[in-house]
């Protein structure tokens, strides 16, 4: 009888971890801010990993083409005609706890390069986003904050 209530205690116990972390995990789902301010990334979670699109530009319109911006600098030249509102620049995040997410990668449209990426949250509202090729000291970080979305009635 002891070996199943110890046994069912731990059980408990585990599934109550696991949930807590789900939840905290789950604090960089939201839209998001860089610090340019020229768009906003809706990080959103698909199965247990966690992503990021863009959702908003400052500037939707490329004033050349009068069309919406592409991704004009992507290396595959089968993606230079892909419009970046809603491109995916965050991919393949796990929650590696005390708010830190790894294991991904960000792709910077600017200039076409994808980075290896680690997000730390620094409170409910503040990102640090670090960027970076090989190891995490030569890296670069930005700064994102969550912006509020007004619900539709």
């Amino acid at each position: 009888m002891k070996k199943i209530l110890l046994t069912l205690t731990i059980t408990w116990l585990t599934v109550c971890f696991a949930k807590a972390q789900n939840v905290e995990a789950d604090q960089l789902v939201g839209v998001w801010e860089p610090s340019h301010g020229k768009a906003r990334i809706k990080i959103e979670k698909i199965g247990d990993k966690y992503y990021g699109k863009i959702v908003w530009l400052r500037e939707p319109i490329d004033p050349v083409t009068n069309q919406p911006k592409v991704d004009k600098n992507n290396p595959d030249e089968s993606m230079r005609q892909v419009p970046l509102k809603g491109y995916r620049i965050l991919k393949d995040f796990q929650y590696s706890g005390k708010g830190e997410w790894t294991d991904g990668t960000i792709y910077d449209p600017e200039n076409g390069n994808t980075y290896n990426c680690v997000i730390k949250m620094r409170d409910e509202n503040t990102l640090d986003i670090r960027g970076y090729i090989g190891v995490k000291a030569l890296g670069r970080t930005d700064v994102w904050t969550r912006v509020a979305v007004k619900k539709k009635d």
